[in-house]
């Protein structure tokens, strides 16, 4: 590019050339050109710099409330307008910031210093704002970062994820109410089992969620205990008195959720336990819907040599070999995300476990890992339910034949003839093909008329 399309800014290093149409300045161009690792793949998560864009105009609310003479109410009045513009994502294509960066997020939180400090100088039409001196002050890298991740980390899990699961939720109740009296043969060990009703096997789907649900509200808590007011080290440093609590009273203003100031800010810093915890639930939901979409494609399985005790939507052709095939899909990406969110499990484990001294610096890879865990587990949710789960039918003919097929109805009469007995005559009939009622009346443990007087499987639920 020509050199009249780059303006010079410069740091505490010196000058560097910054595109002219972009608002970032020096440092951020210097991470841009210091860490090429992902770029425009694995770039910061939109969520994060969502979650700056907040705390920045939290902070400048708050810091205009405690020292007016510094961050005047015309300073305040542009920070905000350029805040909101970045929380509405007006300013995306000025963070071009790689997640694999500096551990501290450090560049992350200076590339959104200079684009609102750029944009804020533009709107006021004068050079009225600084990055570090105005939009960061009161704040380091250190707290705003981790304050970032949480905040972030709360909006996905309660905008996006539990409404995803409770839709789904409800999805469920509704397949309960239709499929009410219907009688199946359960299964365990993937063999026979006992019966079930098709309702009561959605109720464990349903209530499996319902619980991951519990779990989520449970640990997503804590994470609304923010860092920021803890500045380099935990002490505060450059923060003055009471700015942590006002900062955190703005953000819960901005946001519509409580958030509070963090107790001990050297473990907000230091450690991300919550983080850890809050993701172990969001990883508890994707085990359930793989285990969920698991039991819906091996029921709809065939349709005519499989299981095919349930009927789902066909949503495209399956093979490109093979005409008329159609395949459980949004099944199958629903298990690929659970795999992916399991995966991610992992990394914010091990990053979490490298908080040394005074901060971790795994902080952007955790952010990364636990945002699109949420992200991706939302979607394919909604996906699920909206291309598959609406669509479920029970095919009830071969429910009945699989129920009256099934060797293990012979538990019902277990009071009857007993446990040995009743085992002996499952084996019989296995062995010669023949039914549960031939197999006793032969063995001679009861007569035709008081089997058919004991045995109605329809009653064993």
């Amino acid at each position: 590019m020509a050199d009249q399309e780059y303006r010079i800014e410069h740091d505490s290093l010196g000058e560097m050339k910054v595109p002219a149409d972009k608002y970032w300045a020096a440092q951020t161009q210097r991470s841009h050109e210091n860490f090429e690792i992902g770029v425009g793949i694995e770039t910061m998560p939109g969520e994060i710099i969502h979650a700056f864009g907040i705390l920045k105009k939290a902070a400048a609310m708050a810091n205009n409330e405690l020292n007016s003479a510094k961050m005047t109410d015309r300073k305040l009045e542009v920070i905000t307008e350029a805040c909101d513009e970045v929380i509405a994502g007006k300013l995306n294509d000025n963070f071009p910031l790689v997640v694999w960066q500096t551990g501290s997020g450090t560049q992350s939180n200076m590339n959104t210093n200079e684009v609102i400090a750029n944009r804020a100088n533009a709107i006021a039409g004068e050079k009225l704002c600084h990055p570090n001196d105005d939009v960061n002050m009161s704040q380091s890298s250190n707290d705003t970062f981790p304050t970032a991740m949480h905040i972030a980390a709360v909006l996905a899990v309660e905008d996006k994820l539990i409404p995803a699961a409770l839709d789904l939720i409800d999805e469920f109740k509704r397949l309960e109410k239709e499929n009410e009296g219907i009688v199946k043969s359960g299964r365990t060990h993937l063999q026979d089992a006992v019966p079930i009703s098709f309702s009561q096997e959605i109720s464990g789907w349903r209530s499996s969620l319902e619980k991951d649900v519990e779990l989520l509200k449970l640990t997503v808590e804590p994470l609304k205990a923010l860092a920021l007011g803890g500045t380099a080290v935990g002490t505060g440093l450059n923060a003055p008195k009471g700015f942590d609590t006002k900062v955190a009273d703005k953000v819960s203003e901005l946001t519509g959720k409580k958030f509070v100031t963090a107790e001990n800010k050297f473990h907000a810093l230091t450690s991300k336990d919550e983080i850890v915890v809050a993701h172990g639930a969001v990883k508890a939901m994707a085990c359930d819907m793989m285990k969920i979409a698991n039991d819906i494609r091996w029921l709809a399985s065939g349709p005519r040599v499989g299981l095919g005790e349930i009927v789902i939507p066909a949503n495209e052709p399956g093979s490109s070999i093979m005409p008329g095939k159609v395949n459980p899909t949004q099944c199958e990406q629903v298990t690929m995300v659970a795999v992916q969110v399991i995966g991610n499990d992992v990394a914010v484990g091990m990053g979490a476990s490298q908080g040394n001294f005074e901060l971790n610096v795994f902080m952007p890879v955790m952010a990364y890992n636990f945002l699109q865990s949420a992200r991706l587990l939302a979607e394919s949710i909604v996906s699920f339910r909206t291309k598959c789960v609406y669509g479920i039918t029970a095919n009830r003919e071969k429910m009945h034949d699989n129920l009256h097929n099934s060797l293990m109805l012979v538990t019902a009469l277990n009071p009857y003839i007993g446990y040995e007995n009743a085992a002996k005559t499952s084996h019989l009939a296995f062995e010669e093909n023949i039914s549960l009622k031939e197999a006793c009346v032969r063995l001679g443990f009861l007569t035709p008329e008081k089997f058919d007087e004991v045995f109605h499987p329809e009653e064993m639920i």
